[in-house]
């Protein structure tokens, strides 16, 4: 193939290969004499400070420390002269002496010579500058400047050795030469791992779709024999794929029906339990009273309006929990339609006081609501007033203590929060999430003394989540505070 694997790593070597020489060739054309005159410039700097630390340490006029310094000179082809404060020679390297001592002067009286001069380094006392002598035309790298002790001095090394250069060149090749190995190493193992990285992939694909994992596909663009069984391998899984995702839509389809028949056994199972349990008390009473009718237990007329009274009592009763349930069942099922309209929430708390106003005087309960500019909401009207209702109601059969109960509505950016506050002994923490159950009921005797079924809450759970807003409770020191929120503008 034209694009075949054989012929891709073929000329990616070479092409590394190529490249590694090139650069290391334009390197050495074009950095080398940079790199030798940096070197040039440490071998002399190294002879100054050992003059320098000499001269400083009073052991100019020592055997040892001028043989040492000769050996310096001579291996480096250094040539130094020093000069005292009188202006006479003290120390120099050969006998030509006359040249330096003449550049030295130049340097310290700014006296113009023929030639030409490149300061390299300027350091504290001293300067390396690269200089070409005017008779001989000879380059050469020196230094100048004044010792610690204050006596002048010159140190110049030529820059053309043949010899030398050819020393530094090897090296410097051979650094160059070394690091591109190091380059060219990396980026063949770059690309070899590039290049495999297909292969790799074909084979943790063919792992995974053993494993029937069909999700997974061949992601590289090759245009090659790989990338031919690469688009293959993917037709191939696209079709299980579909295939088990058909299987899998059934099955879950049918695992959802089997859990919605089970849930809905349960729920009939406890619905009728439940009614059965609460329609049980009334019942017996019913029977139990009309019996007492029939047999004219009490012939007075004021035992019969009694027994009457318990009767319609209780029917009563029994009447409004059907009524709750079917509307709790309707909302449960989502047989209910939610109609959303605007509409004042402070006109619809105040209708619902207004009607319960008689049961707060009867109980001697103090009122606080001081909601007066109209508050427009986006809800159902209708089921937001059952709410509304069923907190009042719960916080009138509960108010205790100061027996006090305060409606607030609280603005938000985007919703308004309504909450109702009575006072009276909090709910224990282990029954907060339990309250919204239907038929649940914190205290049995309390809420038969009141006539309470446990819906009431459930209707406010259903009829909250049927328009999806929140709902909730809150304990305090004296009393419990029920609340929930609905749009403030139109979403």
């Amino acid at each position: 193939m034209k694009h075949s694997i054989k012929r891709q790593m073929a000329a990616c070597f070479i092409g590394v290969m190529a490249a590694t020489l090139i650069c290391c060739w334009l390197v050495n054309r074009f950095f080398l004499e940079d790199y030798y005159v940096k070197n040039k410039q440490h071998v002399i700097f190294n002879a100054y400070k050992v003059l320098n630390s000499g001269v400083s340490q009073g052991r100019l006029e020592e055997g040892d420390f001028i043989t040492e310094l000769d050996q310096i000179c001579v291996t480096d082809n250094i040539s130094l002269f020093v000069m005292d404060t009188s202006g006479n020679p003290r120390l120099y390297s050969n006998r030509d002496y006359k040249t330096l001592q003449r550049k030295l002067y130049a340097y310290i009286f700014e006296i113009e010579i023929p030639e030409t001069a490149r300061v390299l380094v300027q350091g504290d006392g001293f300067a390396i500058r690269e200089s070409t002598d005017y008779l001989t035309q000879a380059d050469y790298l020196e230094i100048i400047g004044t010792l610690d002790s204050g006596e002048p001095f010159i140190m110049r090394t030529a820059v053309e050795s043949i010899r030398e250069s050819a020393e530094l060149s090897s090296r410097f090749f051979a650094y160059i030469g070394g690091a591109g190995i190091l380059v060219s190493s990396l980026l063949i193992w770059w690309l070899s791992r590039r290049l495999s990285r297909p292969m790799l992939e074909l084979a943790e694909l063919s792992q995974r779709m053993a494993d029937l994992d069909f999700n997974a596909k061949f992601t590289s663009r090759q245009d090659n024999e790989i990338g031919f069984l690469g688009k293959h391998m993917n037709q191939l899984s696209e079709t299980l794929e579909r295939t088990i995702s058909e299987l899998k839509t059934a099955n879950n389809e049918l695992q959802k029906d089997i859990e919605r028949k089970t849930q809905i056994d349960e729920m009939r199972k406890d619905f009728l339990s439940n009614v059965s349990h609460e329609l049980k008390t009334p019942i017996a009473l019913i029977q139990g009273y009309a019996e007492g009718l029939k047999e004219c237990i009490n012939d007075d007329p004021e035992s019969r309006d009694f027994y009457c009274e318990v009767i319609m009592d209780e029917a009563g009763k029994m009447n409004a929990m059907v009524k709750n349930l079917l509307s709790l069942n309707q909302l449960e099922f989502g047989n209910d339609v939610t109609a959303m309209e605007r509409f004042d929430l402070v006109d619809l708390v105040k209708n619902v006081l207004h009607s319960v106003g008689i049961l707060l005087e009867q109980k001697g309960i103090q009122l606080i609501f001081q909601a007066e500019e109209p508050v427009y909401v986006w809800a159902d009207e209708f089921k937001v007033e059952q709410v509304v209702t069923n907190y009042i109601s719960n916080a009138i059969n509960h108010c205790e203590q100061e027996r006090i109960i305060e409606v607030k509505l609280q603005k938000k950016e985007d919703s308004v929060r309504m909450s109702v506050f009575n006072t009276g002994s909090p709910i224990p923490e282990g029954e907060l999430d339990k309250i919204w159950i239907k038929f649940y009921k914190v205290d049995k005797a309390r809420t038969r003394e009141y006539g309470g079924s446990g819906i009431g809450l459930s209707i406010v759970k259903a009829v909250m989540e049927s328009m999806n807003k929140d709902y909730g409770v809150k304990n305090y020191d004296n009393g419990v505070e029920f609340w929930f929120e609905v749009d403030g503008k139109v979403s």
